[in-house]
């Protein structure tokens, strides 16, 4: 376990866009999925802190290192008519973790979500990744199977939004 006085946990400013946009290429390595990654680290600080502000971020640091972090942005609850959080990623450096960094993360994220009156704090686990779903029913999550992601991207997104009545 780290030391508490070591470890710092704290929303990323924009001098941080660059180790962010690395550790994100650590999580996409780690879920092997780095040839997804098309983004760049300039469109990642316009999102975190241009005019229009997507998505937020939370950075862990050890010995002055960023370590972890996790990117987040509001959602909307119909049947609660609350807003929730939705947490797209939460990754720690492999040589980091089972030592209270990711629950550290974890709970900063639950306590911004309380501060803001959100109704729920969501986000999805890869099926293979069990240690990750170890990790989140220890922390009270409920993984629902009844659930499925949809998505469409890329040349789908275009033609679904092109399409006319």
């Amino acid at each position: 376990m780290t030391s508490s006085s070591d470890l710092i946990v704290r929303f990323a400013q924009p001098a941080d866009y660059s180790v962010l946009f690395k550790l994100i290429e650590g999580l996409a390595e780690y879920e092997k999925l780095s040839h997804a990654v098309i983004g760049n680290a300039l469109a990642l600080k316009e999102h975190l802190f241009g005019s229009h502000r997507y998505i937020e971020a939370i950075l862990a640091e050890f010995g002055g290192q960023a370590v972890g972090f996790t990117l987040f942005f509001h959602n909307y609850s119909t049947f609660l008519t609350k807003p929730g959080i939705y947490l797209e990623d939460l990754f720690v450096l492999p040589e980091y973790r089972r030592q209270g960094i990711g629950k550290a993360l974890l709970t900063k994220v639950a306590q911004i979500a309380v501060e803001r009156n959100c109704g729920r704090l969501e986000w999805s686990v890869l099926d293979w990744n069990e240690s990750a779903q170890a990790f989140y029913r220890s922390m009270g999550a409920s993984i629902l199977d009844d659930w499925r992601i949809c998505r469409v991207t890329e040349d789908t997104l275009n033609k679904l939004g092109t399409l006319r009545e």
